[in-house]
């Protein structure tokens, strides 16, 4: 009789998604999911959601961290990957190929093979908030998860921050780390760009959410000049 292989040892990368998988310190943001995965919308009413925290995901030797708000209810809350399945990521991901960061243009599933390269997209926030809008608390309960991401990334040169809540919980771990003095040394804007004490850059984009793409504020060639621009600091 053959002795079974050992299950392969996981790296602490892997470690601190499986983790993020198994939090519960939000009540109200894990009961939130989890009604929406049983609720479910029309269109996907013979899916299974995911409904559970949504780990990051990408090039474990990334040199941009794209770090966006919270998984959308019925994007990647379904699916459990961030920004899968829903128009936000179907607007970042075409860019994102067209820039050679992203093997496929559309991201429908977290089966679906689509790769990042040296790229890893996460959020400050893992479970699907309410009208997607976290709680202070709530995001300070998220915090230790993205600090043990930013410590296992660690080609990391340029944070991309989609929004203003991202934007403030990325500042709000680099005052926790002793990396800046002050959060108000750095404002956030659509093409912002700031140099950290510590080396990386930090460059500021609008959120492709709807409100903001359908409205004209935020369009292809601004998103686009973004990435261009992490790129070539990341190279």
């Amino acid at each position: 009789m053959s002795t079974p292989k050992p299950a392969p040892l996981l790296t602490i990368l892997q470690q601190v998604q499986q983790g993020i998988v198994r939090c519960t310190r939000c009540t109200r943001l894990r009961e939130y999911g989890e009604n929406i995965g049983r609720v479910k919308r029309r269109m996907y009413r013979d899916q299974e959601y995911w409904a559970r925290p949504v780990p990051g995901f990408g090039d474990p030797n990334a040199r941009i961290h794209v770090l966006g708000l919270a998984p959308g209810a019925h994007g990647a809350n379904r699916t459990g990957r961030p920004f899968t399945g829903d128009a936000s990521g179907d607007f970042m991901y075409d860019v994102l190929h067209e820039l050679g960061l992203a093997t496929k243009p559309k991201a429908v599933s977290r089966d679906d093979g689509l790769k990042l390269r040296k790229l890893w997209i996460s959020s400050v926030v893992r479970c699907a908030p309410p009208g997607d809008k976290p709680t202070p608390q709530e995001v300070r309960n998220c915090a230790p998860h993205l600090t043990a991401e930013i410590a296992e990334l660690k080609k990391v040169r340029v944070v991309v921050c989609l929004g203003k809540i991202a934007w403030d919980g990325f500042l709000a771990h680099l005052l926790a780390q002793g990396v800046i003095e002050r959060r108000s040394a750095y404002t956030f804007s659509h093409g912002a760009e700031y140099m950290l004490p510590n080396g990386l850059h930090l460059l500021g984009c609008y959120h492709p959410s709807l409100r903001n793409t359908n409205t004209g504020r935020l369009n292809r060639p601004m998103f686009a000049k973004v990435f261009v621009r992490a790129l070539e600091l990341s190279a």
